[in-house]
């Protein structure tokens, strides 16, 4: 498995079970960060694309990530060191769950929680174990455990930004209501103009803000991207 090269950073993903995808750099690219966030966590880091990403949009002083997974725990540990924000970034290796806790013991709390969290359910588990941990709600963190984890450990003005299935965006919103999230960011994607809407990218905090929604097209048609796309996106990949 080839290194993947992004403009300022290179990930190694030989070892995580979940490779780069379009998910993660969407929402590592999409999230909030224009308040200056000076703490971020990244759950579920996978490779440590997101956070990675958010270490070259930011001049945040900690970036951490949580990974339960071993493998990918390694992994993103590797992709850190081996970038030019070694200094700032941090991978857990543990459950979201035990983390969320104990952070919220030591009374620490984050600006900025990101999560590209596992999403499909069982109708669609494989037969290689680490996969099924990173892709599916029902074997590791549930959007349950993660609402109320990112409920009880980001900081009172701080933002919570996820990726999920178009599908979930509804019960997502109102699970993330019982623990006194508020949404006011949506961007809506879909994969061309054309294709039915596939990723819902949300962003909520404590505040009670006007919800901006908008619509994201990836490709005009195969491997031809939309200016929306390009602009998101120019930062890191190389080809934009």
């Amino acid at each position: 498995m080839k290194p993947f090269k992004f403009k300022e950073f290179i990930i190694h993903q030989d070892k995580a079970a979940m490779k780069i995808g379009t998910d993660a750099v969407l929402l590592g690219a999409w999230c909030s960060v224009d308040f200056y966030p000076d703490s971020i966590l990244d759950v579920g880091s996978g490779t440590g694309v997101i956070a990675l990403m958010l270490a070259q949009r930011t001049d945040a002083m900690t970036i951490d990530a949580v990974e339960l997974d071993e493998n990918a725990y390694e992994q993103s540990v590797e992709n850190f060191e081996q970038s030019d924000w070694g200094d700032r970034l941090f991978c857990y290796h543990a459950s979201f769950q035990e983390f969320a806790k104990e952070m919220h013991e030591e009374q620490e709390v984050y600006d900025l929680i990101v999560a590209n969290p596992p999403f499909y359910t069982a109708d669609f588990l494989s037969e290689d174990a680490s996969r099924n941990k990173a892709r599916f709600t029902n074997t590791s963190l549930s959007f349950e455990a993660l609402v109320k984890g990112a409920s009880k450990i980001l900081s009172e003005t701080g933002v919570f930004s996820v990726v999920i299935p178009f599908e979930e965006e509804n019960n997502f919103i109102k699970l993330a209501k019982t623990y006194k999230f508020s949404v006011h960011r949506v961007c809506r994607v879909r994969g061309n103009a054309n294709s039915e809407l596939k990723r819902s990218l949300l962003e909520f905090s404590f505040q009670t803000k006007g919800l901006v929604e908008e619509e994201l097209i990836i490709e005009k048609e195969r491997h031809q991207y939309t200016d929306a796309y390009i602009d998101l996106t120019k930062d890191f990949y190389l080809k934009m």
